[in-house]
């Protein structure tokens, strides 16, 4: 017999997927501005809702160029982030 959720257990499971979701569309906003501030766009990004309780995005593919164009930026705004920590007292 399989366990049956009590009234409670579902309304705070619910409460849990909607707040995983939100924060995959949160995720998908914030990306999709940090791209496009870099002028690049993943037309396939997404949200793919709540996975084990946590907000789930799917980037989708895409081609070696742009791959290599984000790998440059990330790359770029890694060091920028250390040389920031690095100055902070």
């Amino acid at each position: 017999m399989a366990y049956e959720l009590t009234r409670t257990e579902r309304i705070h499971y619910k409460r849990l997927q909607d707040a995983a979701f939100q924060a995959g569309e949160e995720a998908v906003t914030n990306l999709k501005t940090a791209l496009a501030l870099a002028g690049l766009t993943l037309p396939s990004l997404c949200n793919d809702g709540p996975v084990a309780g946590h907000g789930f995005v799917r980037l989708g593919g895409c081609n070696a160029a742009f791959a290599n164009q984000l790998a440059e930026i990330i790359t770029a705004g890694a060091g920028a982030r250390a040389r920031s920590l690095q100055s902070q007292p």
